[in-house]
C-alpha cells in the first residue's frame, strides 16, 4: 500500500472485542418487482432472519456483508452479520459453538487442521448436513474437506490463492525491477531492499497463524511439487517432518530471518505490521491470501499483485490455492432459520453469485476458476491454469496441533529459543498424537 495516512479504512487488528449485530440488514428493505400498470411495488416474501459470524482482517473486507445486503435486497430475508478479528475469530467460534451461543451460520475452515476446521466441528455434531446443491460446489477432489459418510457439512466460498502480495512499485524505488525468479534471486533482493531502507517482506511473526501460512507457502515448491501425495504418505507412516523437504522449508525460514529478509522486529509482528509495512512501503510483500492485494490496493491506491514463492535452483514455479473457506449452519438453530440459510447457500452457490462474489472479494471463482481472474493475479495465472498449485496443505492435517507446532515453531526460529530439528520432532509428534 502506498503511504497509509489515516489508516484509509484499513487495519488488519482494528476490531479490538466482538462486536454482536454490527450489521443488521434490514428485512423488509428489499425491493420487489414492480406491478403492470407501474404503480405500486411489492415488497419480497421474506425469509426467516438469521445470524453469520464472520472474520474480518480489516475494515475493507466486507464482502461478505455485501453479499449479504444483496441477498436481504433480493430476498427480504434479515441477514446480521457479526464481524470478529481474524487474530481472535477461531477461538470465538469454537467457544461459542460449545456454549451453545454461536451465529445461525459461519465461515469455516475445510478438513482437519484447525480449531475452526469443517470435518473437526461435524464430527463434534456442531454443524448441519447440507444439500446436493451446496455438494456440487465442492471442488472435485476435496470431498473429504467437507463431506462425512456422504454427508456435506459445508459449502465452499471461493479459490483463495496464497502467495506474496508485491508491491513493484516499492521495489523500483529501491532498484530491484521485477520479482525474483529464484530463492537465491530472493536473497540478494533482501540485501538490495535493506539497502534502500526497505525490508523485502513483512511478517506477523507473533501470530501462529501468520508465520505457519508463511511456511506452507514456501512449502508448496519444497515439498508439494515434487511430492503431492505427501499428506498421505505421512498418513501412512512413510514419511515424516523430520526426514523430509519439511526441513528446508523450515531451513529457509531461518535463512530469511539471518539475512535481514523480513522486517526489524518480526518475531513481534502483528497484523498491522503487515498493513502498515506494505502500505508505507517499507516492506515490499507479506504472505497472505491473495484477496489482500485487492482490500490493500483499494485502500491505499497500490497497484499490487499476487507472486508464488520463488522456487529454489532445480525447482519449477508451484503455488498455493484452495477454497479456505466455506460457509456452515449450526446445528444448534431452529429447524425454520437452517431452512433459511440452506436457502441463502443455494443462491450463494449459484454460477452468477460465486462470479459475483469473486469479482467482490478479490478471491477466485470456485466453479470457473480461469474466468475473468482479476489482474492482479495474473504473475500466477498460469499456475492456476495448469494446476501447477497445491491446497494449503494443514487443511488435511490430522489435528490442530500439527498447525499450531508449525506456527509456534516458526516464532521459535525467529527468536533463536527453537532450532530446526525441534520444530520438526514437535510438528511429527503432534501429528501423531
Amino acid at each position: 500500500m502506498s503511504q497509509l495516512s489515516n489508516n484509509r479504512h484499513f487495519r488488519w487488528s482494528l476490531l479490538a472485542a466482538p462486536v454482536a449485530g454490527v450489521l443488521i440488514l434490514a428485512g423488509c428493505s428489499g425491493g420487489g418487482g414492480g406491478t403492470d400498470d407501474g404503480g405500486s411495488t411489492e415488497e419480497p416474501a421474506a425469509g426467516v432472519g438469521f445470524s453469520l459470524m464472520v472474520a474480518q482482517a480489516n475494515d475493507a473486507d466486507d464482502y461478505y456483508a455485501q453479499l449479504a445486503e444483496q441477498y436481504t435486497e433480493e430476498t427480504g430475508t434479515a441477514i446480521e452479520v457479526i464481524p470478529y478479528p481474524s487474530d481472535a475469530y477461531n477461538t470465538q467460534v469454537t467457544t461459542q459453538l460449545q456454549a451453545g451461543n454461536a451465529a445461525d451460520m459461519m465461515i469455516l475452515s475445510p478438513g482437519t487442521g484447525q480449531a475452526i476446521s469443517v470435518i473437526t466441528l461435524a464430527e463434534a455434531d456442531f454443524l448441519e448436513p447440507l444439500n446436493d446443491a451446496s455438494a456440487g460446489v465442492i471442488p472435485a477432489g476435496s470431498e473429504a474437506q467437507y463431506q462425512i459418510d456422504g454427508e456435506t457439512f459445508a459449502q465452499p466460498v471461493a479459490l483463495a490463492p496464497v502467495g506474496l502480495v508485491w508491491n513493484q512499485a516499492g521495489a523500483t524505488e529501491v532498484g530491484i525491477d521485477e520479482f525474483p525468479t529464484t530463492y537465491e534471486d530472493l536473497l540478494t533482493a533482501c540485501a538490495t531492499a535493506r539497502e534502500g531502507g526497505k525490508s523485502f517482506t513483512v511478517l506477523a511473526g507473533s501470530l501462529p497463524p501468520n508465520t505457519g501460512l508463511m511456511a506452507q507457502l514456501i512449502s508448496a515448491t519444497r515439498v508439494y511439487a515434487e511430492t503431492p501425495d505427501w499428506n498421505e504418505q505421512r498418513a501412512a507412516g512413510d514419511t515424516t517432518f523430520a526426514d523430509s523437504e519439511w526441513r528446508q522449508v523450515l531451513e529457509d525460514i531461518s535463512q530469511l530471518n539471518d539475512e535481514g529478509c523480513f522486517q526489524d522486529g518480526a518475531a513481534g509482528g502483528t497484523f498491522d505490521s503487515i498493513t502498515q509495512g506494505v502500505g508505507s512501503g517499507t516492506s515490499l510483500s507479506a504472505a497472505v491470501p491473495g484477496s489482500a492485494a485487492s482490500s490493500i490496493g483499494a485502500a491505499t491506491g497500490l497497484d499490487l499483485n499476487i507472486q508464488a514463492f520463488p522456487p529454489a535452483e532445480g525447482q519449477e514455479p508451484f503455488t498455493v490455492t484452495s477454497a479456505n473457506y466455506a460457509w456452515a449452519i449450526n446445528a444448534a438453530s431452529d429447524d425454520a432459520v437452517k431452512a433459511s440459510a440452506q436457502e441463502f447457500l443455494d443462491w450463494a452457490g449459484s454460477p452468477e453469485q460465486t462470479a459475483a462474489f469473486a469479482e467482490l472479494s478479490g478471491f477466485v471463482d470456485v466453479l470457473a476458476p480461469t474466468d475473468n481472474l482479476a489482474p492482479a493475479y495474473e504473475p500466477i495465472g498460469e499456475l492456476l491454469e495448469t494446476g501447477a498449485f497445491v491446497g494449503l496443505p494443514n487443511s488435511s492435517w490430522p489435528n490442530p496441533g500439527v498447525y499450531d507446532a508449525l506456527g509456534t515453531g516458526v516464532q521459535g526460529l525467529l527468536t533463536g529459543q527453537k532450532t530446526v530439528d525441534q520444530v520438526l520432532d514437535e510438528m511429527d509428534a503432534a501429528w501423531d498424537e
